[in-house]
């Protein structure tokens, strides 16, 4: 096989938050057909315990930690630059040297790196010719521009910074880089709008969920208490979307829901809860658990999945594992975009407290969670299923690399 060099932000395992699920099944897909070199960061101390997963899978792997407080100082530096934050946060020597060792050592002639943060260490196209493939998932820089909207100075300028100045750099990608991959066609027609220079290299690579692992029809023990009817929020719980998300609908939707349906309880579930998630645990019907060993058993025998997100880039998994399993889901539109839903029935998209108010108390209403939709799994698992999608990212690997002059030129990099 093929070597080929695999650059990722973050460890791609545990398959557990929406980033390093994408990222696994691509290393996973990958390493099926080519004789991977992996070179990664470690930023969550539990994640070290997982390394030797992917190393059985590698021909290679190199680990460097990124302890988050030194590397948002390190950030900093951005500023004095000129270039986004996200960019210094990221760099390691250590890792600078490891990529161009590989390289040297490897003759390595295919490159995928997931996240536009790992463009850094790619070489120039002149320096070292080889198949160039980015997956920036989702267009942070619109991300960051949602956050300065909903965030009070000065972190509503930080952000605002850091929207300009990625998006920039996303553009920039877009045009040296051979095949640049989002998550969805939405947000790839997005940035092809922001980059028309480079359209031909800018593809939507769906996300997936494993319909097998999200089966309904495994028998999973219920983790609520007798006679609760259960809406569950499901996703990493220190990541800001997320919080806000949880803060809204606790503070807006919850209180009526439980006006109206007693014995309704809210279960948010996820890792590392913040100060501000943890406190909605006062407050009453709603639970707090932190880490699981497993999300399904709490979405499975729940009445009703809730994605109440008002901040929200590319594909949700949370909402691709809920229909997998067949569960109700009321989910607001910035929750659903890139989903083309099409009039799914068992979906409801509503933004307003009002609206979401009324169809979670329908939901409720029954004593016993509803049997899971077979038709909404049925067309999760035609439109989502990971192996489907993944068969597309070989033939951006296999094409011949060929850079375009007037895409660079348009971006301002200059050859």
């Amino acid at each position: 096989m093929e070597p080929l060099l695999f650059l990722s932000h973050r460890l791609p395992y545990p398959p557990n938050k929406g980033d390093k699920i994408r990222s696994w099944h691509l290393l996973r897909h990958l390493a099926e057909r080519y004789r991977v070199y992996l070179g990664t960061f470690v930023d969550d101390e539990q994640d070290w315990q997982h390394v030797a997963a992917v190393e059985k899978i590698c021909a290679e792997v190199f680990v460097r930690p990124l302890p988050r407080l030194r590397a948002r100082v390190r950030s900093l530096r951005g500023l004095l630059s000129g270039e986004p934050l996200t960019l210094p946060y990221y760099r390691d020597a250590a890792m600078a040297r490891w990529v161009r060792e590989c390289q040297r050592e490897q003759d390595i002639r295919h490159l995928f790196a997931f996240s536009s943060a790992m463009g850094q260490y790619a070489p120039e196209p002149r320096e070292w010719p080889m198949r160039r493939v980015m997956d920036l998932v989702d267009v942070d820089s619109d991300k960051w521009h949602q956050y300065s909207e909903r965030k009070a100075w000065p972190m509503s300028w930080v952000y605002a910074r850091e929207a300009r100045t990625l998006g920039t750099y996303e553009r920039r990608l877009a045009a040296e880089w051979d095949a640049c991959l989002l998550v969805s066609e939405v947000e790839a027609q997005w940035l092809r709008e922001r980059a028309p220079e480079s359209a031909a290299r800018i593809h939507a690579l769906n996300n997936g969920v494993d319909v097998a692992h999200f089966y309904p029809d495994q028998v999973f023990n219920r983790p609520y208490a007798e006679g609760e009817r259960a809406l569950v929020f499901t996703g990493a719980m220190d990541y800001w979307a997320n919080v806000d998300a949880v803060c809204w609908f606790a503070a807006e939707v919850w209180p009526e829901i439980l006006r109206q349906q007693p014995a309704a309880r809210f279960y948010i579930v996820g890792s590392r809860p913040t100060a501000a998630v943890q406190a909605l645990a006062q407050r009453p019907g709603i639970q707090v658990t932190g880490t699981v060993p497993d999300v399904r058993p709490y979405v499975a025998h729940a009445h009703v999945a809730v994605a109440p997100l008002r901040v929200a880039r590319g594909i949700q998994n949370k909402v691709l594992e809920a229909m997998a399993l067949g569960r109700p889901l009321v989910m607001t539109s910035a929750a659903a975009d890139g989903i083309p839903l099409d009039g799914l029935s068992g979906v409801m998209v509503c933004d307003a407290a009002s609206e979401q108010v009324r169809a979670c108390s329908d939901l409720l209403q029954q004593e016993a969670a509803p049997a899971p939709d077979r038709g909404m799994r049925a067309w999760v698992c035609q439109h989502y299923d990971w192996n489907r999608n993944l068969a597309r990212l070989d033939q951006y690997l296999a094409a011949p690399s060929v850079v375009n002059p007037q895409a660079v030129l348009a971006a301002g990099l200059g050859l």
